[in-house]
């Protein structure tokens, strides 16, 4: 037994005293993403001539990039995808954009509620940035970039937002676990629709969420902004809660923006 851990010891220093190698498959995938940050709507045609690689690599590894949310896509051109800002926020920065910090704690300011912004990556909803303090969502927008649609405000508000085609299909691909929540979601769809809020209850009901989406100038929906807090202190405001959202997020939607970032 002690030999065997003597060569396990000796393999792990021998791996810790090599310089650390380049792996082709990383170096690509690093290099598509660092063209994009530094060279903002390139083109399929660019990024090939960029990696002076075969373009069937280079596609297979922009569509796993574009599916995961760390590349975006608009008019056929490529910009970094919302995943790269939940990290950041995972590790306590805050980006600016269309939406930017100052008006986050505005309406922290006047909600006296944590916010959270979320955007749409895949199947999945990734928090980007947040304002105030909220110990239990905020602990959870930290340790885990990505949630289920279906299961937050901010992913049912954009889910409703969509195309009736793209909710469809959204729909369709849900497996038989999730069904409870694609049912739960239906039921809610045609009053968010209307109401242009969305709600959920978490942590056995004593969490509550409210949430509503952001546009761009254009009318795209882009993102879903959250307000977060006890259910004892939030639910029984949500009616004025739905109004001061739509009002702030309303005001955001008329700034006009280039295109480089998700949102």
């Amino acid at each position: 037994m002690a030999d065997t851990n003597d060569r396990e010891d000796s393999s792990v220093n021998s791996r810790r005293d090599r310089d650390p190698q380049p792996h082709r498959t990383v170096d690509r995938v690093t290099r598509i993403l660092e063209e994009v940050v530094y060279n903002p709507g390139m083109t399929f045609a660019e990024l090939v001539r960029a990696l002076d690689a075969a373009k069937s690599s280079v596609y297979g590894f922009i569509q796993g990039l574009l599916a995961k949310g760390w590349l975006y896509e608009e008019q056929n051109r490529f910009y970094l995808g919302p995943a790269v800002y939940g990290l950041t926020l995972a590790s306590g920065h805050i980006r600016a954009g269309l939406v930017t910090h100052a008006d986050l704690l505005a309406l922290h300011e006047a909600t006296s509620l944590a916010v959270f912004l979320g955007v749409q990556a895949g199947d999945h909803l990734i928090y980007i940035a947040e304002a105030g303090t909220d110990p239990v969502e905020g602990f959870e927008a930290r340790s885990n970039i990505r949630r289920k649609l279906l299961s937050t405000a901010g992913g049912k508000a954009l889910l409703a937002a969509k195309s009736d085609p793209d909710r469809i299909s959204f729909l369709r691909r849900q497996n038989a676990e999730e069904q409870e929540l694609v049912e739960e979601f239906l039921s809610e769809l045609t009053d968010i629709r209307k109401t242009r809020i969305a709600t959920n209850l978490r942590r056995g009901g004593t969490r509550f969420a409210i949430a509503t989406v952001v546009h761009s100038l254009s009318g795209e929906p882009v993102a879903a902004i959250t307000l977060v807090g006890p259910a004892s202190k939030a639910q029984s405001r949500a009616d004025k809660l739905g109004k001061l959202l739509i009002k702030h997020v309303d005001a955001w939607s008329k700034r006009s923006t280039s295109p480089r970032e998700a949102i």
